[in-house]
């Protein structure tokens, strides 16, 4: 009995692992950013990488197995074509709010948009009742 190893070693049968090891090291990255940054970067950090994990991790590999359909315009789909119209929304939320969120908290963690410092406050000078204000 042969085995051909030629197609485990494809790019095809590689692309979901990668894709499993790629989210899972997004949310790593993401944990270990958060851990230094200020509460909204981290909770935008920690937000867009689990929205990419999910959508790298789970969503991606079920549509390269050919458990979720890809959506294509204007095909007539057997079955449910709405179920494939909804996976596809699905997966263009996830992943676009996914990168925005992810991507937002890295340009936070960096400080690529400044705040400007709060005013300083004046000191409060108290009067007594014996002095006079001039």
């Amino acid at each position: 009995m042969s085995a051909s190893f030629v197609a485990l070693g494809s790019v095809e049968a590689v692309r979901p692992v990668f894709l499993i090891v790629m989210g899972a090291f997004l949310a790593l990255i993401a944990w270990r950013l958060a851990r230094t940054s200020g509460l909204w970067t981290s909770r935008f950090l920690v937000a867009g990488a689990l929205l990419l994990a999910f959508g790298y991790s789970v969503l991606m590999p079920l549509y390269h197995a050919g458990v979720i359909r890809y959506y294509f315009p204007g095909v007539n789909y057997q079955g449910d074509s709405s179920a494939v119209i909804a996976w596809h929304v699905v997966k263009l939320v996830v992943m676009n709010s996914g990168w925005l969120l992810f991507g937002l908290g890295v340009a936070l963690h960096a400080n690529l948009f400044p705040s400007p410092y709060a005013r300083r406050s004046r000191a409060i000078r108290t009067v007594s009742p014996h002095e006079s204000v001039a």
